[in-house]
């Protein structure tokens, strides 16, 4: 019997959501330059299957294809800045809450120059 990964069938609800509408957006996208699922896939270099399910935003659906989809309508630009660090404000924060306080170690001071 083989673990099922919980995430691809019952994902939380955000993410359930966030995956439809990008599948939404990417299927408008297609749409208006005129392709079909067939030529996307042939485009990325997959199946027509594979095109469907991002499309309906399935969990199961590889990030790689999600990718290629935005890449072949030239969107994969806006990619770049999901999670980027310094849009990462909680994250920031964390980082400077745990840098040091001192510049130099603990210690007594030394005159030798």
């Amino acid at each position: 019997m083989t673990a099922r990964n919980k995430l691809l069938t019952a994902p939380p609800y955000p993410v359930e959501q966030t995956l439809k509408r990008l599948g939404t957006n990417l299927r408008t996208a297609r749409l208006r330059r005129n392709l079909t699922i067939t030529d996307m896939a042939e485009k990325i270099g997959t199946g027509a299957r594979a095109v469907a399910d991002a499309e309906h935003g399935k969990p199961s659906t590889g990030i790689a294809v999600y990718a290629a989809m935005l890449w072949a309508l030239d969107l994969l630009d806006q990619v770049a800045d999901v999670a980027a660090p310094e849009r990462d404000e909680e994250g920031q924060t964390l980082a400077l809450a745990r840098e040091r306080g001192r510049a130099r170690p603990k210690g007594e001071l030394n005159n030798d120059f």
